[in-house]
């Protein structure tokens, strides 16, 4: 086969087009506590589109604030004995750990207590009241007595005027969606002192979204596509949106005004009126781009730029990442505030859900959360978490679900197994043999791995453009397998063999298949870069190149350039911090061990059956929950046996659990409902798996702890214990027994 330049393909890249001027921002954290996941999922997505952004040459000013009005502030912090400044300024300075821990490229952090916000938030409503959509009118407010305020929304609780679900606040239900007034909630009560509040008369500032104008407006923005023709909102919110606007145009208009006390924004000539929370926060978006351009850091179009010239500009564009839970007030109320008061309306709003564990969203009142923090602390490389969600992430409104399994099988695979193992098996051979230098020209070899990858840049930029991230990455890992397979086909241990033996076909053959391995690991590199900016940035260092642009997917490396020696560039997860992070009870020989030495003793004295005092033991995955108060006799108390709460339960499903040679997970039917009436179900895993097939127990009564708090696991959470009898039965043998009621017995049914 003829001689051929090495690195003889070009890329046929899009037309180039002008650097696009983004505006980016993320939902503004409330300033009343920590980080959690689910902000952390949010910037990392942003974080990903961002850098894929300013890889591709464009200019892009990402910005977010700490959101800090409000009652919820004004209480904590009179809690707290600090002032609302000094409370929100103390969570503010706990915000760069995690920004800087997780690189997170944000341009500027603010705050809405700021003179920009005042100043933004005071012309837009002055604007809208000019244009006649403000209107004030007395209403009947609820009260608190006790606490001797007007209470806001989220500290009046009831239930939900549409679905009935109980205890939700009073200006939305979390179970149905239902956007209402607080005084619609049925049974209500004041969560500050317990009292039930008193209506009492108050005049409010309104936002007139009922106005025929603002409708109209919505209906079209909400529906229509951007500059680059895509639709503006995903096809879910789409539908939320025209369900939110009805069929008969009616909305209802937005009270956006609340009473002194307030830690907020001074109405404009409405002494103690404040703007509600929900109206300058949105506006603290705006007040963060100011604040970041009035401090002469931004650039836009190559040249610096005041923030009244950038948002005037026609080639700005506004785009937003929010969680679905705030996607109403993003897609409504915002747009239409925006339109009437002269303002630039957004190009997209980017809606995503939540992150679960067993099914359920995360939550630090249930013990399912994940800590960033405590993330960052046990020493876990944040570009796992990172590399993690953005393979979770696509472009449609949906919650996934975190387990640990997953978690580390996906990135010891695919980043070390694949990727990584890419550049540490072949950088060997280069530097033995030949320097450290990548080939001039190409040998016989038949497959050129590199030349797939770059062909790919295009679709994967299709795909980052669009956050279908999971997709992205899962073609990038084909791609790294194309690699690894090239490599294990051609072999280079015998070919450097056969070159060290003097055959120079060989040698030519091995350097051509280093090099093109090797220049493969360089364009993967590039392509992973906005998921693993370290990772990369190491990546490119051990390349010896300067760091790389979505462009230079289209360059060769230069021929016979030279790489560093290799040195480590990530490790391997391992069970052992997940099990810190998460508090796992891990499946493996150590627990077993443990299990062991706390395993009741063998039947003394002639039992035949049951444990050591022929009592049932519970057979779930419960192990180190509190004991009753026993006496040294063993005698325990009626009142500790009553705290116990015993039900029958109907396994309505059993399976194996993947990876655990104990472990059942049952599915149960403990008579519970949720708050539509709806059926809701248990998981519980239990250590059967020695002595039933899971098909044999579906359909089965048996009797369950159900009082005990959910337990993390490896596998998921489990939400109670079912009871089993162990030991030795009377043909000697010795096994595990489900506690079956007699037939009659009804699930939920409590046992005493």
């Amino acid at each position: 086969m003829a001689q051929r330049p090495f690195h003889h393909y070009l890329i046929d890249m899009t037309a180039a087009t002008p650097p696009r001027n983004l505006f980016v921002t993320t939902a503004l954290p409330y300033a009343n506590g920590k980080f959690h996941i689910g902000h952390m999922m949010e910037y990392i997505q942003a974080d990903i589109w961002v850098r894929f952004q300013r890889m591709r040459g464009h200019n892009v000013h990402w910005v977010c604030a700490d959101d800090t009005h409000g009652a919820p502030i004004m209480i904590a912090a009179e809690k707290a004995g600090k002032s609302p400044q000094e409370f929100v300024a103390e969570i503010a300075a706990g915000r760069k750990q995690y920004l800087d821990g997780f690189h997170l490229s944000v341009n500027h952090w603010h705050t809405t207590d700021s003179p920009e916000n005042v100043a933004l938030a005071q012309d837009i409503y002055k604007k809208l009241k000019a244009a006649g959509f403000i209107f004030s009118k007395t209403i009947e407010q609820f009260y608190d007595p006790v606490k001797g305020m007007f209470l806001p929304d989220r500290y009046i609780k009831g239930e939900c005027p549409k679905c009935g679900a109980k205890d939700q606040y009073g200006d939305s239900c979390e179970n149905c969606g239902a956007v209402y007034a607080p005084t619609d909630l049925k049974n209500p009560y004041s969560t500050l002192s317990g009292a039930t509040p008193e209506m009492r008369s108050s005049e409010h500032f309104f936002f007139k979204l009922s106005d025929p104008k603002c409708v109209e407006f919505l209906r079209h923005w909400t529906t229509s596509k951007d500059r680059h023709g895509v639709p503006r909102l995903q096809s879910e919110i789409i539908a939320k949106t025209k369900d939110w606007l009805g069929e008969d145009g009616k909305m209802g208009d937005w009270d956006i005004s609340r009473d002194a006390p307030y830690f907020g924004i001074p109405i404009p000539d409405a002494p103690g009126k404040f703007f509600y929370v929900w109206l300058d926060a949105p506006v603290g978006y705006l007040a963060a781009l100011k604040s970041y351009f009035d401090l002469g850091k931004a650039k836009a179009g190559g040249e610096l730029r005041s923030f009244d010239e950038f948002m005037a500009a026609a080639d700005t564009e506004q785009i937003h990442f929010i969680g679905k839970d705030i996607a109403y007030f993003h897609v409504l109320f915002w747009p239409a505030m925006l339109k009437f008061a002269g303002y630039k309306t957004p190009d997209s709003v980017n809606v995503h859900g939540f992150i679960q564990m067993g099914g359920e969203k995360m939550s630090k009142s249930r013990g399912t959360g994940v800590d960033p923090l405590k993330y960052l602390e046990l020493g876990m490389n944040p570009e796992w978490m990172r590399y993690y969600i953005a393979a979770k992430l696509n472009a449609n409104v949906e919650d996934f679900d975190f387990t640990a399994e997953d978690f580390m099988a996906r990135v010891n695979s695919d980043l070390i197994g694949k990727f990584v193992n890419i550049a540490s098996r072949t950088a060997g051979f280069l530097h033995k043999h030949f320097d450290g230098k990548v080939a001039a020209d190409e040998s016989s070899a038949s497959a050129f791995p590199h030349t797939a990858v770059g062909q790919h840049a295009e679709e994967i930029a299709k795909l980052f453009e669009g956050r279908e991230f999971g997709k992205a990455l899962r073609r990038i890992m084909e791609m790294a397998d194309v690699v690894n397979g090239y490599y294990d086909v051609s072999k280079p241990w015998e070919l450097a063999k056969l070159a060290a033996a003097g055959d120079s076909t060989a040698r030519t053959n091995l350097h051509a298949v280093c090099s093109h391995v090797m220049e493969s690991f360089r364009l993967l590199s590039i392509l992973l870069a906005p998921v693993l900016p370290e990772l990369s940035k190491r990546a490119f260092e051990f390349l010896a190149l300067p760091p790389q642009t979505w462009a230079d997917t289209s360059k060769p490396m230069p021929a016979g350039h030279a790489i560093r020696a290799y040195q480590h560039l990530m490790s391997r997860v391992e069970e052992k911090q997940l099990d810190a992070l998460l508090g796992v009870l891990a499946d493996t020989p150590e627990s077993k061990k443990s299990e062991k030495s706390t395993k009741p003793e063998s039947p003394k004295n002639g039992a035949s059956s049951g444990n050591a005092s022929g009592k049932p033991i519970a057979s779930g995955v419960q192990a180190g929950a509190a004991s009753a108060n026993v006496s040294d006799n063993g005698i325990i108390g009626i009142d500790d046996f009553t705290k116990i709460d015993l039900r029958i339960a109907k396994i309505v499903n059993a399976e194996h659990v993947d990876g655990s040679d104990k472990l059942l997970r049952l599915t149960l039917d403990v008579g519970e409902v949720d708050a539509n009436g709806k059926q809701k179900l248990r998981n519980v895993f239990s250590g059967i798996k020695s002595a039933y097939a899971p098909e044999s127990l579906i359909g089965q009564l048996t009797v369950v702890v159900a009082n005990l708090a959910p337990r993390k696991m490896k596998f998921g959470v489990s939400e109670g214990m079912v009871l089993a009898a162990s030991g030795k039965a009377d043909d000697n043998s010795t096994g595990l027994f489900l506690l079956n009621p007699h037939a009659g017995a009804q699930p939920g049914m409590k046992v005493s």
